[in-house]
Parts: C-alpha cells; sequence; structure tokens
C-alpha cells in the first residue's frame, strides 16, 4: 500500500459554481475543507469546514446556482461547518469518481484552495493509485507533492498552500518583501508573477494565515 499527496488544478469548466464560490469569489473564507462527500447519486452531498464571515456564506448559498440545500453549524465565531447538497451533474463529478474505485481510498480532509484547486491524500495500491492519477481528465494538472509508505501529512506547511499562493510567497521571497529591512512592496511582487497588487496582496494574506494556522494549530 501507499500513501500520496497530490494537488489537483482544473479549469474553471470543471468547477461547479457552487465549489467557484467557495474558493475564488468568497473571499471574505480565509480556509474551505471538505471533510466528507458522497456523490453517488445527485443530488451529492458535501460536508464542509469553512474559516471566516461564514454568515456571508450563508445569504450568498441562499441563491447560488445548483445548491439543493444547505445548513450551516456553527463552531465558533470564525468557523462553522456546512452540510450542502448539490444538485445536478456537472463536469466535475469526473473528478471525484475517478477517485472512487476499487483499491484506492481518499482521505480527508480535501483542502480547497482561492485558485480553484484541491489537495488531498489518497491511500491504496501502486497499480490502483496510478490508474487514477492517469484517468484524470484532460486539461487537469495534477501535482504529486508527496510519495510514502509512513504518513503522508498535511502538517507541512508549504504542502498547505495552492501553487498560486506558493508561487507568490516564492516570488515575494525574491523580490525582499520579507526582508528586513522590507526590499520591495505588494506591487513588486505581483509585478514579479503578473498580476494585480489586489491579487497578489490576497495571496500572501491567504499564504501566511494558513502557514501560521498550521504551524500552530488554530
Amino acid at each position: 500500500m501507499k500513501r500520496v499527496r497530490i494537488t489537483l488544478s482544473p479549469p474553471n469548466a470543471y468547477l461547479p459554481p457552487v465549489y467557484r464560490l467557495l474558493t475564488q469569489q468568497a473571499t471574505y473564507l480565509s480556509e474551505v475543507y471538505i471533510v466528507n462527500w458522497n456523490v453517488t447519486e445527485p443530488p451529492v452531498g458535501f460536508l464542509l469546514l469553512v474559516r471566516g464571515a461564514y454568515e456571508r456564506l450563508g445569504d450568498e448559498l441562499e441563491t447560488a446556482e445548483n445548491v439543493r440545500d444547505f445548513e450551516l453549524f456553527p463552531n465558533g465565531d470564525e468557523e462553522a461547518y456546512c452540510f450542502l447538497a448539490a444538485d445536478g451533474i456537472t463536469a466535475g463529478r469526473a473528478l471525484f469518481e475517478n477517485f472512487t474505485r476499487e483499491d484506492i481510498l481518499t482521505v480527508p480532509p480535501i483542502e480547497c484552495h482561492d485558485d480553484g484547486s484541491s489537495t488531498f491524500t489518497l491511500v491504496g495500491t501502486d497499480a490502483a493509485i496510478q490508474a487514477a492519477v492517469e484517468g484524470v481528465p484532460e486539461g487537469v494538472t495534477v501535482t504529486i507533492d508527496a510519495v510514502g509508505t509512513g504518513r503522508v501529512a498535511a502538517n507541512d506547511p508549504s504542502r498547505s498552500l495552492s501553487p498560486r499562493q506558493r508561487e507568490t510567497v516564492q516570488a515575494a521571497l525574491r523580490v525582499g518583501y520579507y526582508d528586513v529591512p522590507r526590499e520591495a512592496t505588494t506591487a513588486d511582487v505581483a509585478d514579479e508573477i503578473g498580476c494585480a497588487t489586489a491579487t497578489a496582496s490576497e495571496h500572501l494574506r491567504r499564504a501566511e494565515r494558513r502557514v501560521l494556522s498550521s504551524l500552530f494549530g488554530e
């Protein structure tokens, strides 16, 4: 048996509307995890853990596309579990079905990143994991983050970042954003990776929160 931690980066065409809301549009959420799911038959069901201004998420889910039902279960001021029943069949279903096969298990939680990518651990036989990776639909990028027979942990702070967050932090280190005294601004980081200053700033804040949360167990 083998444990493999992977990141899937699908194009937007594979992202269901509610997933785009959770990851790309709900900037008031700092973290989104899928902790359990059932995709056997529509409507598919998900149990999410969200951190941030989750009350705003409730307001948006009321009118969100392809949401049949939902309920929020607060777990403090900035954290809640969310049961979500998603209606209809989307292209993203093929991604889940690809990892629902004999001799393989997906270990929750699935970490959902603000660029639409997701990171999770697979446990199974070499052949089953290889078949699942090779069975990913065309156009979806698969990054192997770690491979091993022991623990493939999510507690490595760098592995908690999305590919875009990791790229932004690496650019910030290159240009001197974290030097003391600071030698670069957020605008310099944005120029380095070719995005808007506000976008670079958001990637940095989310990356910093994820890394600190991972280190201090918050």
